[in-house]
């Protein structure tokens, strides 16, 4: 089933980009003779409230929700990659340091910080994967903050750091490898909440800003007929879920894969 959930993901991801290039229809006409039409032949996914083509929407609004969700995500694994590592090598005051600040970030709930800070900032694609980045590593640094410690401890370790071998190097050869797998489980997390967040934040109208479009964007236009066209709401809905549902069973699976080899 992982090769399924990959491919799938793969799938959807690069046809987001590639179907725009053949499917030319704009996402950005307004046809007044078209408005909120059902699924068809001549508009797959109907149209909005603005006869606009929601087909075309969802192509262009998935580029924007994945650049987003992948961007972030990467920027937050890479921090926590590096905060947790730093923590969990240097120890001591070090280590205490970095645990309280990761503390303090978790005592405020995600969700309500992101609010908090895209209230007073004006958001943008750039704003989003920035303010998504600051409010998501630290998950991950405590996961390789964990893993770290133990392999500080490791003899081969401790030999190589009586030896005066560079902690640079050290680092960068013998704890990044063994570390890559927690740091995929952790980042195929990361890329499902960053979209999730980036949608719940469009949603509610904090994310990005029109004409831009997202998943989230075309989904809260949608609420307020939902009642007569059930179709506005539900494909960017089914969008997120796919994509959201793919990355969490890949994550599942690599998470799989680990234990067992832990096991052995």
């Amino acid at each position: 089933m992982f090769r399924f959930y990959l491919g799938l993901l793969i799938f959807i991801s690069l046809s987001m980009f590639i179907v725009p290039l053949f499917y030319t229809v704009s996402p950005y006409d307004l046809n007044p003779n078209k408005i909120l039409l059902a699924p068809s032949f001549e508009h797959i996914m109907g149209t909005d409230r603005l006869g606009r083509d929601v087909f075309a929407r969802v192509l262009e609004g998935g580029q924007t929700s994945l650049i987003i969700g992948f961007l972030a995500a990467s920027f937050s694994s890479f921090l926590g990659l590096i905060i947790g590592i730093t923590a969990g090598y240097f120890k001591g005051n070090v280590d205490k340091t970095i645990t309280i600040i990761i503390d303090l970030f978790l005592t405020f709930p995600t969700f309500f910080l992101l609010l908090a800070l895209v209230s007073y900032i004006e958001a943008n694609s750039v704003i989003l994967i920035l303010v998504i980045s600051i409010t998501g590593w630290m998950g991950m640094s405590r996961m390789i903050r964990s893993e770290s410690f133990a392999l500080s401890n490791k003899p081969f370790i401790k030999i190589l750091n009586i030896t005066d071998v560079s902690k640079i190097k050290i680092i960068l050869k013998y704890f990044a490898p063994l570390l890559a797998p927690i740091f995929l489980i952790s980042f195929s997390f990361g890329v499902a909440g960053a979209i999730l967040a980036e949608s719940g934040l469009s949603f509610l109208g904090l994310g990005v800003n029109p004409p831009q479009m997202s998943w989230g964007s075309i989904l809260s236009d949608g609420k307020a007929v939902i009642d007569i066209a059930w179709h506005l709401s539900f494909f960017p809905g089914l969008m997120i879920f796919i994509i959201t549902f793919c990355l969490i069973q890949i994550s599942d699976y690599l998470q799989n894969m680990a234990n067992k080899k832990e096991l052995v």
